[in-house]
């Protein structure tokens, strides 16, 4: 998650200064269950969707095959589609939805 946190700065110049902050507080998990649970997206997704580099998420993160043990199918559903819903580009490893 800091990783993602350190990319958005030095690739994009984004300082995505709440997102660390709630990283410091709540840690990743914790983190991360509010953002993708949110029921708006985060103003850090907004500005990296203006930026077309929402692979910076952390909806696009828990998607990966490296953590797929840590969250539930509910989880990356909801994660997917906020993505889904901003045309996100999904790399083929991503996790998708049963059909």
């Amino acid at each position: 998650m800091f990783n993602i946190y350190r990319r958005a700065l030095q690739e994009e110049h984004y300082p995505a200064n709440y997102f660390r902050e709630m990283l410091e507080e709540r840690f990743g998990y914790e983190t991360a269950m509010q953002l993708i649970h949110d029921t708006h997206p985060s103003s850090g997704y907004t500005a990296l969707w203006e930026r077309k580099r929402l692979d910076l998420t952390v909806e696009a993160l828990i998607l990966r095959p490296q953590w797929y043990e840590l969250f539930t199918d509910d989880d990356r559903l909801a994660a997917y589609q906020r993505l889904h819903e901003y045309e996100f580009q999904f790399p083929p490893d991503s996790w998708r939805p049963p059909a």
